[in-house]
């Protein structure tokens, strides 16, 4: 079979979720860390300024040391950005995993209904933890200035996105349905 544009699109789209998956995951291990020197690169740079030797410990230290500041705050944005970028971890894979049936040639299969539902499930729980941290922010600050923050735009972003998906899934799992009758009609 030879390639189709729509193949060759996928390859390249293949290519590129997996490279955003590796650093989702990479991320991911330095989330603590970042936010307990809440993004202060001075400080960050500053742990690899020491000998070789101390750079696998300043990196456990990065990576363990949020545990130690009792702030709910910190706690809270940390939690919110694992669920987020594990979900985000999810929905890359099941992207993957559509990118792969459509490189086989078989797109209609009920696989993609089923990785869509999957990344509509994510999505949801990324809007929920963004609602959950909005609604901490708000009584965090006792401010309104929370609800013109990234957050406030996540809750209906990603539940638009998983309706999104929704809507795909039942689409290709109707497809898929009728492919497959078709496949049994003479």
């Amino acid at each position: 079979m030879s390639n189709s544009t729509v193949q060759t699109i996928a390859r390249i789209l293949k290519v590129l979720v997996t490279v955003t998956f590796v650093c989702n995951l990479l991320a991911l291990l330095l989330v603590p860390g970042l936010v307990y020197f809440r993004f202060d690169l001075e400080h960050i740079q500053a742990l690899w300024a020491y000998e070789s030797d101390d750079c696998f410990w300043n990196f456990v230290d990065l990576l363990f040391l949020w545990w130690l500041d009792a702030n709910p705050y910190t706690t809270a944005l940390t939690l919110f950005l694992w669920a987020a970028g594990i979900c985000t971890a999810v929905i890359l894979w099941q992207g993957r995993r559509v990118l792969d049936t459509i490189l086989r040639g078989t797109p209609f299969c009920p696989e993609n209904a089923v990785s869509l539902r999957r990344a509509a499930v994510c999505s949801f729980v990324i809007s929920l933890a963004a609602l959950a941290r909005l609604i901490f922010s708000l009584y965090w600050f006792r401010s309104p200035a929370p609800l013109v923050s990234y957050n406030a735009l996540f809750v209906p972003i990603f539940a638009m996105f998983g309706l999104l998906c929704l809507v795909m899934a039942a689409l290709f799992g109707q497809a898929a349905e009728i492919k497959a009758e078709n496949d049994l009609t003479i």
